[in-house]
């Protein structure tokens, strides 16, 4: 999502996420959708629950820098939300590596903090999307 290719002459990577981004509110929306896919894997990971807070955060984030036209397009290819999430969960399973079955308490958390921040961001963006078709119209 984040580094498919390298821009020529530089160390930056620029991924899926960059270039759907450029959808204003729809692009932003598809890339946090996207994006909760490596938080699914944390989720099936057992990844512990403040680990899941960042990551929920991470795409909040990088959802609402994408609704910046322009600027936030560059500011979320700095930012790199995917990038952070699966180094999170790699670092989160490297260290509980075998976390067993999930609790009633554990899921209510992960929806808590995952979907919510993913919820409030695809609103968001329907919103700013809304408010761009009435400027235009």
């Amino acid at each position: 999502m984040d580094d498919a290719v390298t821009v020529p002459g530089t160390r930056i990577g620029i991924g899926l996420d960059s270039v759907i981004g450029l959808v204003p509110g729809v692009g932003d929306l598809a890339g946090s959708a996207i994006s909760g896919i490596v938080v699914y894997d944390a989720v099936q990971a057992r990844v512990p629950v403040p680990t899941l807070a960042r990551m929920g955060w991470n795409i909040l984030l990088d959802a609402l820098l994408g609704l910046v036209p322009v600027a936030g397009d560059l500011a979320d290819v700095a930012h790199r939300a995917s990038r952070k999430n699966v180094r999170l969960l790699e670092a989160a399973v490297a260290q509980h590596p075998d976390a067993g079955p999930p609790t009633a308490g554990y899921l209510a958390a992960a929806l808590g903090l995952v979907v919510l921040p993913l919820v409030l961001a695809v609103v968001v963006g329907v919103v700013v999307l809304v408010l761009l078709v009435r400027a235009v119209l």
